[in-house]
């Protein structure tokens, strides 16, 4: 992390014209909207973990002076509050940016809107292509997440080269984020895509996926790929036990935080859960590995001293300090007066290898054709109640 020494002093920041809405000679506001409450609030402490570092950095100069100041509103996992709450935020809070708004539907939402005013839709919570791959029409709009789709692909070369005569079954979201994951997968087992034996979906809205459990257990699958949010990821594991169903299961990144992999456990007495697999592209603060590790340290000192009552064991608010970090870097590299226009070069520019919290040999890269900033993850393997790496580096596109 740079802070900026010559930004110390408010007066070394320079009053900018009013057209720049959000930025202040002592201030720049940002804001966005993640899942306080509804099906999908694990997700929602990325706001408040991600707050926590700014304030942080606020406290050790800012940047160039301008102390950030973070408005998370909550939008309960639905699109249509999603379109309210950004609205508000751009209109009536004059945010400078829109930052870290959770979820795919969410962000695409948005993006027209956002465009339309060009205003930068900065390190959204997605990795789905039509995010992505649509920067052409939507060059304000970014996600973070590695490719959804590269995801998908990793599980396919390994089942490739490890259960070369796997059954597959999968369970997708009916979204471009299950999609993505599916058609990865496809990608990834090449010549051997006819392993999949039997597909389920389930819609955004489904709290229930108990039936599609039963219909994929019946195609007698030994393998499981679960491409679903933390809800129905725990009670796919738990329902599969009931049914004495014991795959191997592949599970989606983004449900893999150790305290929703804690429930499932204890769901099923580690039957279904151990031995799971899944890619991480963070580092696990959880984890005996980092133990001793400096970010490891530096994300339980900010907890405990800017967000005392958010769980240090919640790796959400690791996740929400790691993309913190990197807008940071992308306002630093918008100047010493920004822009929004400034912020979209520096967004679209990031060369970013000194992320702490990211594992060791993934970076955050974008050009103005590349949207997909972290393009690198590793396998993991759940062991009892804990992550642990396995294998090198792979690409995640």
């Amino acid at each position: 992390m740079k802070i900026a020494a010559l930004g110390l002093l408010a007066t070394g920041a320079l009053a900018l014209p009013s057209s720049t809405p959000g930025v202040t000679p002592t201030e720049i506001l940002i804001g966005g909207t993640v899942p306080l409450s509804g099906s999908a609030s694990a997700f929602g402490t990325v706001g408040p973990g991600a707050n926590a570092y700014f304030k942080y950095v606020n406290a050790h100069g800012g940047v160039f002076g301008r102390k950030i100041r973070y408005l998370w509103r909550d939008d309960g996992y639905d699109p249509s509050r999603t379109i309210d709450a950004t609205r508000e935020l751009v209109q009536q809070d004059k945010v400078f940016a829109i930052f870290n708004t959770v979820g795919t539907e969410h962000n695409v939402a948005i993006r027209a809107y956002l465009n339309a005013l060009k205003v930068p839709q900065i390190f959204g919570g997605t990795g789905a292509s039509v995010v992505a791959r649509g920067h052409k029409s939507y060059p304000w709009t970014m996600g973070y997440l590695p490719s959804f789709e590269g995801e998908g692909a990793i599980y396919g070369r390994y089942v490739g080269q490890h259960r070369p005569k796997a059954r597959i079954a999968v369970l997708y979201e009916n979204s471009d984020y299950g999609k993505d994951l599916l058609r990865g997968l496809q990608r990834g087992l090449g010549k051997r895509a006819s392993r999949i034996v039997a597909k389920q979906s389930y819609e955004v809205t489904d709290t229930d996926v108990n039936s599609q459990i039963a219909k994929l257990r019946r195609s007698k699958a030994d393998t499981f790929m679960l491409f679903a949010l933390p809800y129905q990821t725990i009670q796919s594991f738990v329902y599969a036990y009931k049914l004495k169903w014991r795959p191997q299961f592949f599970v989606s990144a983004v449900s893999i935080e150790p305290s929703i992999m804690a429930v499932a456990r204890q769901g099923t007495n580690g039957k279904e859960t151990d031995n799971a697999l899944s890619v991480a592209f963070v580092k696990d603060p959880t984890s005996p590995a980092w133990r001793k590790d400096k970010a490891v340290a530096l994300y339980k000192s900010i907890m405990r001293r800017y967000f005392p009552g958010g769980r240090v064991s919640d790796v959400y608010n690791w996740y929400g300090m790691t993309v913190a970090f990197s807008l940071v870097d992308a306002l630093e590299h918008a100047g010493r007066n920004p822009t929004r226009a400034s912020l979209r070069r520096a967004m679209t520019h990031m060369d970013e290898h000194n992320n702490p919290f990211l594992l060791p040999g993934v970076a955050v890269e974008t050009s103005p054709t590349n949207y997909f900033p972290i393009a690198k993850a590793r396998m993991i393997g759940y062991r009892k109640n804990l992550w642990v790496l396995f294998g090198p580096l792979v690409k995640a596109r």
